[in-house]
Order: C-alpha cells, then structure tokens, then sequence
C-alpha cells in the first residue's frame, strides 16, 4: 500500500529510482530527527511477548504477518493466515485517523483500486495517498476482518504528521540517499543473496509463481531475513522509521490490551523486527513528542491500475498491476487463462489469432520458463511466448497488451457515502446528471452545442479547466461543423481529487467555485493577453456573473496597454469570444466594445510596429498579423457588431453575398469590403504593409498575399507587387522573405502559383537570377517555403517549370494540364449543372419541377 513515498519494505520494487512507500511521506520532515536518538542500529532483542514474527510463534503472541505492499503472493499468504488463525482483530499499515473509514470497505459500491486520501483542511493541496487493490494483502486482511466481524485497526503514523512534513510528495531523485547514509531496497539485497540479479525476478521465484504448498510459508523465512537485515543496516537510510514504527509498537500494545494475543498485524516485512524489539512505552512515546501536525481530513477515492504503475508522485511504482490482478483473481491454470485474455484482446482489435496460436504460446511459455529454470512461466516468458506467436514478433499489437492487460486501464468505485468536499458532492451530482462518467481510459466526446445537454455537458468541462480540474481536453473537432460543436478527450486522473479539493475553497458548487476564482483572476491579471483568455473562458464556461468583473479589468488594462504586439496577442481571444457568445446566446455587447477599440489601435499602431524587426521578431509578428486578420473579419461578420460596422439597414454594408453589385464582395477588386468600417481600414493598413520598404519582406508579402485572398487586389497588381519585391536591387534575403510571407506552404500559396502562371514565373526569373554567392544563404528559407505544399503540388508545380513559360505556344486547351487551362472552359463548366440540378430539384433537368 502506497501513498506519496515507500518504506523500503519487502515489497519494494528494485528499481533504485522507485519512489518510496507513500506512507513515507515525509522522511525529510521533523519526526525523522526526534528519531535519530534512538537506538537505530543497534540489534533488535526480541520481545517474548511479542513472538518472533512467523506463523509458528502465534500461540505465544500476536500474529505477525509481514508482506510486500501490492505483492499477490503476499496477499493469498495473508488470507490463507487469517483463515487458519482467526484472530478478533486485525491491524493494518495506513493512517491512524482512517479507522472510521474503515467500514466503507464492506460497502456493495466500493470496488478496488480505492485510496485513502488525505489532504491538509487549510492547504487541500497537501495531500497524500495509500492506494489498495484487490491485489494488496492490507486490502485483503481489511475485506476478511469485515466479513468476519474482527476489528481493524490502522497503526502507522497519523496522517496530520505526514502532511505536516515539509513536503509529503516525494521524487524519484529524493528516494536515493538520505542524511543517515544509502537507502537499502531489502528485496534486491536478499536477491543479491541469493545470487539473482534481477530482484524482482527472484521475488517472483520464491513467492509469486509458488501456487503450491502452504502459501503462509513465506512468512516465517521473510522475518528471519528481514532481522538479518535490520541487523546489518538498521533503519536501511530511513530513520523516520523509527518513529512510526514506535507508533506502531504503542498500537500494538493497545490491540493486546483490548483482545489479548488473538491480534494480526499486516505490515511491510521491513517493519517486523521492529515490531519484536525490547522497548518502553515511556520511549516509544519520547520518539513521538513534539511531531509537528496539520489539521487533516481523510476519505476514500477511485484508484487506477494506471496510477500504480507510475513511479512518480502518487504512483506505487508497480510494473505489471494488471498481471499481479490475474495471478491474484485466477483460481487456476493462471498462464493459460492469461493467453486466453491476450487472444481475445487480439481478437477485438482484427488481429488474426487463433485456438491454436493461444495453445502454442502456452507451450512456449512453458518451454521457456523451464530453460530458464523457473518454477512457472512469469510475466517475462508470457511476454516473450506472446510476441513470437500471436504478435508474430511485431511489438505493435505487444504495446496494445502492455497498456490494456498488462497495466490495464481499471477506475475503481466508491460509495457515495464517502466524505467529501461540498465541491465533490456536487461534481458527482452534475457527472450523474449529465451522464458524463469518470473513465480511466481516455475516449473522445463530440458535443452539438445546439442540444441542451451537450452545451450544460460543454459549461461544466470549462468550468472545470477554469478551477484547474483538467477532467477533460478540447481536441481539434470534425472539419466543417462550425462553432456548434466541441469535441473534448476525457480521461479521469485519481489525483483529480485532490484538485478539485483543493478548489472547494472557492464554493461549494462548480458554477460558484468557476465564479469566483474567474473573478480573482481578473483582479490579479496584470498582462492583457491574460485577461481576454479569461474572458473568452468565461463566455464558454458560461459565467455570466463573472463577466461584468472581467469586463471591468478587460477596458482598464486595454486602456494603459500601449503595445501593439500586447493588443495584437489580446484580439483574437476575444474574437473567438464573441463567437462562441453568439452561439452560446450569450450577451456580448460589453465585449464588442472592447475589441472594436482593440481593433482601431491596431490599425493605427501596426505600420509603426512592423518597421525595422529582425528575422525572429518579423516570424514572431506574421503570426499576429494572421490572427489580427482572421480576427477582424470575426468582427466584421457579426450581425451585431459595436461599431456598427455589419447594420443590415446600411447600403453599404460590406461583404454581404447577396447583394449584387456588392462593393465588398470577394473577388471583386473595384472598391474594398466595408468602405466606411473596420474592415475598410485594416485593409488600408494591409496595403500600407505591402507598400512600405522599411518593412521585413516576409511582414510585406504577407500582407500583399491577405490582400489577394481578401479580393482586395487583382492578379495585375499582385505581380506588380511581386514584380517589385523580386526587383535586381531587393537584396536576396529580403525577397526570399518576401515568397515565403506571400506563397508559404502554410497558407495554400503552391495552389495560388498553380493558377497563376504568370506569378510563378516570376518566382522562376527570380531565382534563376540570383548571385551564386547569395543562392546558398537563400536556400534553407526556400526549401522551407516549399516544402510545406502538398506532394500534388510540388509535382504540378516542377511540370508547369518544366514546361516553360507558356507565350509563344499554343493555346489549344491540350497543350495544358486538365484545369489550367489560360482562360475558362465554358463545355467542362457546363457538364456538372445537370448533376446540381438533380441534387437540388431545380428547373433545368427534364422530369422535374421547381420546388413550391
């Protein structure tokens, strides 16, 4: 069982850099120095009252069982014990505080893998685990001691001195070596001993593949060991074992007092001779004085498989917890069945496997264990057997077994009568509500913001990344759908927990919490760019109390705020803002305000801006004057702008599609969209960024190219542009530039040379007469530029050069490739009208009637 760092007990996995128990949460806190006065190296002397730590000592004293946390082996030895024994009360390894928790355990809704959480009341995010399986023998002696009526008792340190230490979560790099020396792992040593070098194969030897005899024998032989090695290495570079294990002791005692001899402890086996040594309550008690405490709340959560596998921050440091659960769970043939579970794996995913394959790769499992002198097939020769007969030695299918069987995406349950934060309690409520269930594996969820449930489904997923509770992702959705829909990857994390305790300080339901920590945000944002990030969260999150705070701090800062790359950044944010406002039904009309202003600085600002800038800082500005571009025609396009730009009763309202002889219309270049709004003047700044020369070439032809795709100039004088960028006198360097801000694969620009031969042939005049001397230092920004097409593109592209300029050839509409043709095909136009007529149901195709 493990929460934030490992003793090193018997159950430790021999990786050095795994991290330690969890119940270790705090070596490094104060009660390890009350422990160093102790008599930490000196031998243990056993305690005739307290045995000698096996099983044959029981009619003398307490049963002691000492295991490996998370070990199934250890686990089936403990129950075989208590069955035989039946003592009336069973002491466990975890924190003192969770005995009233204990008999959750025995509730029809709690299904392993569950920890026990504690966290700090003042600073939730203080927090430690002790995860349990069904795998783990604390799990199995609690589930035994409720189903037989004996009590339970936890004996470790209380977990108000664990989250008191300075830091309860320990790193891999922390586990290593402490002040007191090297930090021993007692299975590697007891491997050692027996001439094994891997560890955990040894351990696997001895204890896991041993079905049969007396699975308790393990017990006695283990104690012995582990007082060989206390002998040796005392405290093994953990001397806040010495305090717990006081604890321990004066826990022990009070058992004995209450129930005699007929007590069991379940501890990690490192703790055993400690639990036999000779001491006095007086200096138990002294080793315990003065620990530091913190106010502290316990409660049980859902675990994953997942999450024991992980060696890091709340991990158990566990390989294989989906193997260790079927050697726990078969009741036999455990190889056979494993292979039966692989091929149905297989199976699903339309991997050709057969009865046949499963035979084979049990016989090979087989073969190999006896090679290697092992006493059944481990978890290395399952692996192997399955990679060379059903994966056909391909590791593909092998890496879908590791993650789904071998480590397995298992979330455990709890009874909703688990104490909780008011917060939690509410999330769960809104989960059942919605029917969003918390999964350990990761799915995708589409949403149709059109649908009340999946926009309430969309508002608590923001809401929750607003409080810092990442449940859910946002992922790039279908193409095409527009702002309707959201598509999420979901997957649930048990350290969410501890998150979302942590942000129960801000209310007690998702909507008040999501409220006013958005508006603490606010208050506290000193950068724009953050400030219209939030308020963007606030409209998807639909904290419509919120936003008035936001707003406020949104035109405060917009109002200082005298950089253009600061206003720059801050605009599409609320764009996109007032997008999903519109979607969502949303009142936005604060927030137009706001970009419009936004919108008319940058007009004025971004000339000036755009002058004089290195490489690095002119790439650094395309980016924004993509998003700017982009952002205006959002805010042209609003039916409802602030600046009156998009009025439906105006004559000259632009781009509007329908309007013939439209002056904004794309493609016609007679006059600019929107003659008197925004859109009018940004493309007055487009024009004065094409035109300038003080100007980097890659800001001047991007410029020039939102310009062509804007209708806003024709393809005369864009070659008068590019005509002029490409000039003898334009250093190489500065018209290199200039093609990649104009046709850079990013933008499409290889199907705008297409169609345009005249462009591309001034491209090819270009480079062709470029210095020989110049052309190397050119090249990389060219090959960039063109390597971003697609490989039709490139291959059309290195045609229309090869064949050459096309004046002085014919002009017959074979000598061209299908589609590029110098002028229209009217016959080839006219061929695909019958086919829209039929689709449609309009006049034109015979047998059909105009729609009424």
């Amino acid at each position: 069982m493990t929460a934030t760092a490992t003793t090193p007990d018997a159950d430790r996995v021999p990786d050095p850099s795994r991290v330690p128990d969890a119940h270790e949460a705090s070596h490094s806190g104060s009660g390890s120095d009350s422990g160093s006065a102790g008599p930490a190296d000196a031998a243990p002397t056993a305690d005739p009252g307290l045995g000698s730590g096996g099983l044959a000592a029981r009619p003398d004293g307490p049963l002691l069982l000492g295991v490996r946390h998370h070990g199934p082996g250890s686990a089936r030895g403990v129950r075989a014990a208590l069955d035989a024994v039946r003592p009336d009360a069973v002491l466990v390894e975890g924190p003192a505080e969770a005995d009233a928790l204990v008999a959750l355990a025995a509730d029809p809704d709690m299904r392993p893998p569950v920890a026990l959480l504690a966290h700090a009341v003042d600073d939730p995010g203080r927090a430690a685990f002790w995860p349990m399986a069904a795998f783990s023998p604390e799990w199995v002696a609690i589930r035994w001691a409720l189903d037989h009526g004996a009590a339970v008792r936890f004996v470790d340190l209380p977990a108000a001195h664990t989250l008191a230490a300075a830091d309860p979560t320990w790193t891999d790099e922390e586990d290593e070596v402490s002040g007191s020396g090297l930090r021993i792992d007692p299975v590697a040593e007891l491997a050692r001993a027996a001439g094994y070098e891997d560890a955990e194969r040894w351990w696997e030897d001895v204890v896991e593949l041993r079905a049969d005899g007396d699975p308790t024998a393990p017990f006695t032989a283990l104690a012995e060991a582990m007082g060989a090695l206390r002998e040796t290495y005392g405290h093994g570079g953990h001397p806040r074992d010495l305090v717990r294990e006081a604890h321990m002791r004066l826990k022990l005692r009070a058992a004995r007092k209450e129930f005699g001899d007929s007590v069991a402890v379940v501890c990690g086996a490192w703790h055993l001779p400690a639990l036999t040594r000779r001491t006095t309550v007086a200096a138990d008690k002294a080793l315990l004085k003065g620990l530091p405490r913190a106010k502290a709340e316990l409660t049980w959560v859902p675990w994953t498989h997942r999450r024991l596998a992980r060696r890091s921050g709340y991990g158990a440091g566990i390989d294989a917890p989906g193997w260790y659960a079927h050697l726990f769970a078969a009741p036999d043939r455990p190889v056979e069945r494993w292979m039966t579970k692989v091929a149905g794996l297989l199976r699903a995913e339309d991997h050709p496997v057969s009865s046949a394959h499963v035979i084979e790769a049990v016989r090979l499992a087989e073969t190999l264990a006896a090679l290697r002198g092992r006493p059944r097939p481990g978890l290395d020769e399952t692996t192997d057997a399955v990679r060379a007969v059903l994966c056909e030695g391909s590791d593909v299918p092998l890496d879908l077994v590791r993650d789904r069987l071998v480590v397995g995406d298992v979330l455990g349950e709890v009874p909703a009568a688990a104490p909780a934060v008011p917060l939690q309690r509410d999330l769960a409520r809104r989960q059942r509500t919605l029917r969003l269930k918390p999964e350990a594996q990761e799915r995708e969820l589409g949403l149709d913001l059109r649908k009340d449930t999946d926009g309430e489904r969309s508002r608590l997923l923001h809401r929750l990344r607003l409080l810092g509770v990442p449940w859910g992702e946002p992922a790039a959705g279908r193409a095409g759908t527009g702002t309707f829909r959201e598509t999420w990857r979901l997957r649930w994390e048990p350290e969410l927990h501890v998150r979302v305790a942590e942000a129960g300080v801000w209310g007690t339901t998702v909507e008040a919490a999501a409220t006013a920590r958005a508006e603490s945000r606010a208050l506290a944002a000193t950068a724009l760019g953050d400030i219209t990030a939030l308020a963007e969260q606030c409209l998807l999150a639909g904290l419509t109390d919120a936003l008035p705070v936001v707003m406020r701090a949104l035109a405060d800062r917009a109002a200082l705020d005298t950089d253009v790359a600061h206003l720059a950044q801050a605009l599409p944010a609320l764009a996109r803002a007032l997008r999903y406002g519109d979607v969502r039904g949303t009142g936005t009309t604060a927030l137009g305000e706001v970009a419009a202003g936004l919108a008319e600085r940058i007009c004025v600002g971004l000339p000036p801006a755009c002058a004089a800038l290195d490489t690095d800082a002119a790439a650094q500005m395309r980016d924004r004057l993509d998003a700017v571009h982009t952002s205006i025609g959002l805010l042209a396009d609003r039916p409802e702008s602030a600046n009156g730009l998009d009025d439906p009763d105006r004559p000259d309202r632009p781009g509007d599609p329908d309007r013939p002889g439209d002056p904004g219309r794309p493609g016609d270049p007679g006059r600019p969209r929107g003659a008197d709004g925004l859109l009018h003047r940004w493309v007055g700044v487009l024009r004065v960024l094409a035109g300038r020369e003080r100007i980097p070439g890659v800001l001047r032809g991007r410029a020039a190219r939102l310009l062509v795709d804007g209708g806003w100039v024709g393809g005369g004088e864009a070659g008068r542009l590019m005509s002029r960028a490409l000039s003898p006198g334009v250093p190489p360097g500065d018209a290199a530039g200039w093609i990649d801000g104009f046709v850079g694969g990013a933008s499409g620009g290889g199907l705008l040379l297409v169609h345009d031969e005249r462009l591309l042939g001034l491209v090819d005049a270009w480079l062709t007469s470029v210095p020989a001397g110049a052309f190397a230092d050119v090249l990389p920004l060219l090959r960039r530029t063109f390597s971003g097409y697609e490989q039709g593109v490139r291959r059309t592209l290195g045609e229309l050069v090869a064949r050459g300029p096309a004046h002085g050839r014919a002009a017959a509409y074979d000598t061209f490739p299908p589609g590029f043709a110098p002028t229209p095909d009217p016959a080839r136009a006219d061929a695909v009208l019958p086919l829209l007529h039929l689709i449609l149901g309009t006049p034109g195709t015979p047998g059909t009637e105009a729609p009424a």
